[in-house]
């Protein structure tokens, strides 16, 4: 071949080709320039801000999401660091905590969020960096979590958890009455003690405990009721005012979590260990100690090593760009709601 008076050789043609194939390729590519397709992360970096590290339920599953995480590293061979922090019931706090997260370039978000009703301060920044949110233990409003398709939620469901705590006083009675109405009235009369005002869990538990112990035809009247923000203290300087007020009326203390139930207990045996019964929520190991020695009738227990797995194989896998595995049933997507199940005495092994 000839071109400009010159000779091209066959080779000379086909190497131009070659060329003219490689640039094409590369172009499509966004420049060779040694540049080459991403390689699989080899490390993954969670955020993880609890609301209040003190908290006995979140302890439990920080405790779980840890052991979850060096399973993991096993598993797969990608290193895993949680950068772990408490909010101290600040969400001012907790929002400085986010940033900070985020300028360290973490993969993943954890958020056990301070006040859920305000989750914009950690949405818009994740949004912004494109950094997935699992929030859990404490519901953001639906509008907010429906604001994007990175923001997940893990929690037990609070209305399970209630009916299952008025199970125990139900089946109780039904077994044996006298047990509960000690008075021998006709009535169970009780104290309820309450969680948080703002909280989705607190205001649903304490509903539907009452509502199912009517449901199942069981007689009861509620003396009083008091918020003491699942804190242990709190509780029992309650019922502390409550035995004064009421010395010979109590006969049931319902509790949307165990470390009430247990600042219940404390105040009891100052009292010279009254026999009143308490029911908990939360299965913490405290509680189910108190239900084996006979302290407490029952609590409800979430499986705190799925809850924890939960949350931590959502944001791996949301972290690293890859999909949720399918044994993590999403309802709509983004919702996780983990097993439960009541613990009375006769459940429990000694």
């Amino acid at each position: 071949m000839r071109k400009n008076g010159f000779h091209v050789g066959k080779n000379t043609v086909r190497r131009a080709a070659f060329a003219m194939g490689t640039l094409l390729a590369c172009t499509q590519l966004g420049g060779c320039q040694g540049k080459t397709l991403p390689e699989k992360k080899n490390a993954i970096r969670i955020g993880v801000s609890l609301y209040r590290a003190d908290d006995t339920f979140i302890g439990n599953i920080r405790s779980e999401m840890e052991k979850r995480a060096k399973a993991y590293e096993q598993e797969t061979g990608i290193r895993v660091t949680l950068d772990i922090q408490d909010a101290k019931g600040n969400q001012y706090t907790q929002n400085k905590q986010v940033e900070r997260f985020i300028s360290l370039g973490c993969d993943a978000l954890c958020v056990n969020p301070v006040d859920r009703t305000t989750s914009s301060g950690i949405i818009d920044p994740a949004m912004a960096a494109d950094i997935p949110v699992v929030f859990f233990n404490r519901q953001p409003v639906e509008e907010d979590l429906d604001r994007w398709d990175k923001l997940y939620y893990v929690g037990a469901d609070a209305k399970e958890s209630a009916v299952l705590e008025a199970e125990i006083v139900a089946d109780q009675y039904e077994k044996d009455p006298v047990s509960l109405d000690k008075n021998g009235d006709g009535v169970i009369s009780y104290v309820l003690l309450e969680g948080e005002n703002n909280h989705q869990d607190s205001l649903i538990r304490t509903e539907w405990s009452v509502q199912t112990l009517k449901d199942r035809g069981i007689p009861i009247e509620k003396i009083t009721g008091g918020i003491a923000n699942w804190e242990r203290s709190q509780a029992s300087a309650l019922m502390e005012q409550w035995l004064s007020a009421y010395p010979d009326t109590i006969e049931l203390v319902i509790s949307n979590n165990d470390d009430m139930a247990l600042g219940a207990i404390d105040a009891l045996e100052r009292a010279g260990g009254r026999k009143i019964s308490v029911v908990g929520i939360d299965g913490t190991t405290q509680g189910q100690d108190a239900v084996r020695n006979g302290k407490m009738l029952g609590t409800v227990s979430s499986d705190k090593t799925g809850y924890a797995n939960a949350i931590f194989t959502i944001a791996a896998a949301a972290g690293l760009g890859e999909p949720i595995p399918p044994e993590i049933d999403l309802e709509d997507g983004k919702y996780y709601w983990t097993r439960q199940n009541n613990v009375v005495k006769e459940k429990i092994n000694p």
